[in-house]
């Protein structure tokens, strides 16, 4: 077979497969990119429409993770209060909880407890976005199969279409690098969809890849052993046991496990503390800024005594562990900044795109006459 032959071939096989599966994902693909690229700026869009989620600074420590979950647990019944989030000074200190079954966060100002907030998970607006984007408001379950799935076509479509956008000749590469924006709107819609997509394809590839750990406990641990180029850490896994004691103190250990990590990690600009009961330590994090969840460091106490079991910080963790737990920045870009955000916002509205001037494509095709300038 002659290279040209072979070519053509490729083309042919490629443009079939690219059309079927765009026809079976395109409206998925659409969903989930124009929902991400509404969910990248849900924190900033936050503060500016959200009142509740700062408050004014003050020079006094934080008002204890015990004080306010009692509070919680006064105030709502049914709750099953454990975990506390500590942020910067001008941000409130909030509870994590679940009031008759329905997951709530519960706002308070961290200087003097006082209640200032109670957000209902489930009617929040960009949560509700967020649950499109990852399940389609499906269960989670089968939502996130489905958008794995898709996902999955998603990069096979990628493959293909840069198989279509190859030219035959190299010397003519700078034709598909660019838009003819003197022709017809077919011709337009038409090399806007190829153009763009060559352009975007290996930043969606990386959101794409980045994603499916949301959907696939394979691709999360694949990061890991990706990290750690196959090699196993044990101390990444390792939960301490709880060892029965004797003694007793007289403070609640949650305060005290929370004061201690304030101690050990003074310049964090976000905490948490999480108490699982007198079974199981109580862990507690710190990262070094608000709302960004990766440079996590971690800390386990004994429940009773509140001894230091096991200190666990960032530079301390192995590459995969750390690849792991950036794998949020990464996908929505926040690893990076606000330019890393601003990337990733683009490149997701430019991927909702590509189903829609696809089908334009597919559909303008019925009609060959509107589409001999460009076959």
């Amino acid at each position: 077979m002659s290279k040209k032959k072979k070519h053509n071939f490729w083309k042919k096989w490629a443009g079939r497969l690219h059309l079927w599966l765009g026809f079976i994902t395109g409206i998925i693909i659409f969903i989930v990119a124009i929902t991400g690229s509404i969910f990248v700026f849900h924190d900033e869009i936050q503060d500016l429409t959200r009142d509740w989620r700062k408050v004014v600074p003050q020079e006094k420590s934080f008002v204890q993770p015990s004080f306010l979950l009692e509070k919680v647990e006064k105030a709502f019944t049914g709750t099953d209060a454990s975990m506390v989030i500590y942020q910067k000074k001008e941000r409130p200190a909030h509870v994590f909880t679940t009031i008759e079954g329905t997951p709530h966060h519960i706002y308070f100002n961290p200087y003097t407890g006082e209640l200032t907030h109670v957000q209902n998970l489930d009617k929040d607006f960009f949560l509700f976005i967020e649950d499109l984007h990852m399940h389609l408001l499906l269960p989670e379950e089968i939502g996130k199969q489905v958008v794995g799935v898709s996902t999955l076509i998603f990069i096979a479509m990628l493959i293909t279409g840069i198989v279509l956008w190859w030219p035959k000749n190299l010397k003519n590469i700078q034709k598909n690098l660019k838009i003819k924006w003197n022709a017809r709107w077919r011709r337009k819609n038409y090399d806007w969809h190829r153009t763009t997509g060559f352009y975007i394809s290996f930043l969606a590839l990386f959101m794409a890849i980045t994603g499916l750990s949301f959907s696939y406990e394979w691709m999360y641990e694949s990061f890991y052993a990706i990290g750690n180029l196959g090699k196993e850490y044990p101390e990444d896994k390792v939960v301490p046991e709880i060892r029965v004691v004797t003694e007793e103190i007289s403070a609640n250990p949650l305060d005290i496990a929370m004061f201690k990590t304030f101690e050990l990690m003074p310049e964090s600009g976000m905490y948490f503390i999480w108490d699982q009961g007198v079974n199981a330590p109580i862990v507690t994090g710190a990262y070094p800024d608000a709302l960004e969840f990766d440079h996590q460091s971690n800390f386990y106490f004994h429940p009773q005594n509140v001894e230091l079991l096991q200190e666990h910080h960032y530079d301390d963790k192995s590459n995969g562990l750390k690849l792991q737990e950036m794998s949020y920045g990464l996908h929505t870009g926040q690893y990076f900044g606000l330019t890393g955000k601003i990337i990733a916002f683009f490149t997701s509205l430019f991927v909702a795109g590509l189903p829609v001037s696809g089908f334009m494509i597919w559909w303008g095709r019925r009609n060959k006459k509107g589409y001999k300038d460009i076959e």
